[in-house]
């Protein structure tokens, strides 16, 4: 008697979770991206590191060390691109656990108030600006020269410092609800964090990770405060990163819609673009001021459409 065990309905569910996946990763923000990439890398090297206990060979250092930026800028010559992989890359639980967290929640916010092409080019160039500080540290402090040609950073702390600190810088005053304490303005929680980094500094712990974090934290503010005065700072790095993405995309059928404006005409159109803007900025003005709470319920689905809008 020939007995089979498999059963259909589970390889159905595991091929829909797949699915599913795939989906909220094609679909979803660039928020759902980050997370993912991380989280992707990470399963990556929990596998390298059941492969290396099996075959007792060195997978997962051979590959963290690839990923990791080094200190020693004659090590960065040999993997540029370390530069950019290092903010993905985690090997510990707590890390990552900790990291995506605040991502996600801080990620959130930002889009409440920005779009998020900038999201990505925050979280990239304060990355970059957290590796860039962190080698610099190493290669002018003369406490830490003598160990740069050992030391590398990794992890998404720099990356996610910087969008925190362009949330705290566009909206101070936003608050969030903390278990057991209630509702916190985020400047302050950004305040919690600079004053831990500036006391493990003092305690040389993890000395370059935290100068990463400082750097990334300068980023986030740089980029909003030079926001505030009509200047995107990231525009170039943004032109270069489209080019790239362009490579790998399909090209599409050109799709023309017509929706109300089609009566209109091109200066009553611009009239209600202006009013619409106009409504959006008070709104996110009145955010600023008084935090996501003090909205009518009119201002959020007006809040809404417009984020939707610049997906």
């Amino acid at each position: 008697m020939n007995m089979n065990f498999n059963n259909p309905y589970q390889s159905y569910s595991n091929q829909n979770i797949w699915e599913g996946i795939k989906n909220s990763f094609k679909q979803g923000s660039h928020l759902t991206k980050l997370i993912y990439i991380n989280l992707s890398v990470y399963l990556l090297i929990l596998v390298l590191r059941i492969l290396t206990l099996l075959t007792k060979s060195n997978l997962e250092d051979l590959v963290t060390n690839l990923l990791m930026v080094p200190a020693d800028p004659a090590n960065i010559i040999t993997q540029p691109w370390s530069v950019f992989t290092y903010m993905f890359l985690h090997t510990d639980f707590l890390h990552i656990l900790m990291n995506m967290l605040w991502f996600f929640w801080f990620g959130k916010i930002f889009l409440t108030y920005l779009d998020q092409k900038k999201l990505l080019s925050v979280y990239l160039i304060g990355g970059l600006t957290g590796a860039a500080v962190y080698i610099f540290a190493y290669n002018l402090f003369p406490a830490l020269q003598d160990v740069k040609h050992i030391s590398y950073a990794l992890g998404a702390s720099a990356s996610v410092m910087a969008v925190v600190f362009a949330v705290v810088s566009y909206a101070p005053n936003h608050n969030i609800h903390l278990m057991f304490l209630g509702p916190v303005k985020i400047k302050f929680v950004a305040l919690f964090f600079i004053v831990t980094d500036l006391l493990y500094l003092s305690e040389n712990v993890n000395i370059g990770g935290h100068i990463a974090h400082l750097g990334g934290a300068f980023y986030g503010w740089l980029f909003i405060s030079q926001l505030r005065k009509g200047k995107d700072i990231s525009g170039g790095f943004n032109s270069i990163m489209d080019s790239f993405f362009n490579l790998f995309r399909r090209e599409k059928k050109m799709k023309v819609s017509y929706k109300n404006t089609r009566n209109m005409t091109d200066e009553q159109y611009n009239k209600s673009k202006q009013v619409n803007q106009d409504e959006l900025n008070r709104i996110l003005e009145k955010i600023a001021k008084s935090g996501y709470d003090s909205l009518s319920k009119t201002e959020k689905e007006i809040l809404f459409k417009s984020s939707n809008q610049n997906k």
